[in-house]
C-alpha cells in the first residue's frame, strides 16, 4: 500500500505565510448606574436592551442604604426608574436622588429617567410636579404624540405607550418637548444629555401582571383602565413600543462622552 499522492504537495516558506489573523480583545464598557426604588424592582426591558449591548447594570437601590457616586467617572450612564412615592415627598433618599441628579447633569453622561425617575430630573432643572388637577390618572395605554423634535430624534414611535402614574410635571425651562398627551401634557423631554419619559416602556409582561395585581388600589383612579384592557391594549400596541424603546437606547447610550470611551479602552 502507498501513501504517497498523486498530488504534488506545495510548500509555503514561513516568510511566505500569512500570520493567523488577531482577533481584537474586545474594549470593557463601563457599566450603566441603575437606581430601583423597591426590593422586588428591576430595569426591566432598559436593563435588557443595556445588557445586550455589552453593558454591564450597576444596581442601587437607595431608599434601602446604598449610596450613589459622587462622580459617574466609572460608569457609562445613569438611569432612575419608578416607584410608588412622589417626587414631592420629604423622604431623604427622594430628596437625596433630586439633588444627585446634578452629578450627570454636570458631568455630561447619558441621564435617563422614567416616570418618578423623569418627575425628579424635572425638580433638579426647577419645574413643578403636581397631580391632575381633577384627580386623573395614567394607568394603562394612553396616545402620544410626538413633537418635530421628538420624531427627529427617533423616528416610528408608537401610537400609545403604558403608563402608571398619578403625577405630571411642566416642561423645564430650557428643555425640549419631545411628545406630548393629553391629560398629562409632558411626556418625553430632552436637556442636553438627560432625557425624562413620563411613560414606561421597560414595563414586560411579567411586571404588568405584578402591577396590575399589587397596585390595584390605584387602578380604581379616574382615568385608569380595567386590568384586562391593559393586557388587551399590550397585543395591539407592544411591539411598537419595544421597537422604539431599542432605537431610543441605542442613541441615548451612543451619548457617552468620547473621552469616556477612550479611558476605558486604556
Amino acid at each position: 500500500m502507498s501513501f504517497r499522492s498523486d498530488q504534488s504537495s506545495v510548500v509555503v516558506p514561513f516568510a511566505n505565510r500569512r500570520p493567523a489573523p488577531v482577533t481584537p480583545e474586545p474594549i470593557p464598557m463601563r457599566p450603566v448606574l441603575i437606581v430601583l426604588h423597591q426590593e422586588t424592582s428591576t430595569p426591566g426591558r432598559i436593563g435588557n436592551a443595556l445588557r445586550a449591548l455589552g453593558y454591564p447594570l450597576d444596581i442601587r437601590r437607595p431608599r434601602f442604604g446604598d449610596a450613589l457616586p459622587e462622580t459617574l467617572d466609572e460608569h457609562a450612564g445613569a438611569v432612575i426608574f419608578g416607584g410608588p412615592m412622589s417626587a414631592n415627598d420629604p423622604d431623604d433618599y427622594v430628596r437625596r436622588e433630586i439633588d444627585w441628579i446634578a452629578v450627570p447633569l454636570r458631568e455630561q453622561r447619558p441621564f435617563l429617567g422614567i416616570c418618578l425617575g423623569a418627575q425628579m430630573l424635572a425638580r433638579q432643572l426647577g419645574a413643578v410636579v403636581a397631580p391632575h388637577p381633577q384627580g386623573r390618572v395614567e394607568v394603562g395605554y394612553y396616545p402620544i404624540s410626538p413633537t418635530d423634535a421628538g420624531r427627529a430624534l427617533c423616528p416610528n414611535w408608537p401610537a400609545r405607550v403604558y403608563h402608571w402614574h398619578g403625577e405630571g410635571f411642566q416642561l423645564p425651562d430650557g428643555a425640549e418637548l419631545l411628545a406630548a398627551g393629553d391629560d398629562f401634557p409632558t411626556q418625553a423631554f430632552q436637556f442636553d444629555n438627560a432625557f425624562g419619559l413620563q411613560f414606561h416602556p421597560d414595563v414586560t409582561y411579567a411586571m404588568m401582571h405584578r402591577w396590575t395585581t399589587r397596585g390595584c388600589v390605584r387602578m380604581d383612579s379616574p382615568g385608569a383602565q380595567p386590568r384586562d384592557l391593559h393586557f388587551a391594549q399590550r397585543a395591539v400596541y407592544d411591539a411598537a413600543e419595544r421597537a422604539w424603546l431599542k432605537h431610543f437606547i441605542d442613541g441615548w447610550i451612543a451619548r457617552v462622552p468620547r473621552t469616556v470611551m477612550l479611558q476605558a479602552a486604556e
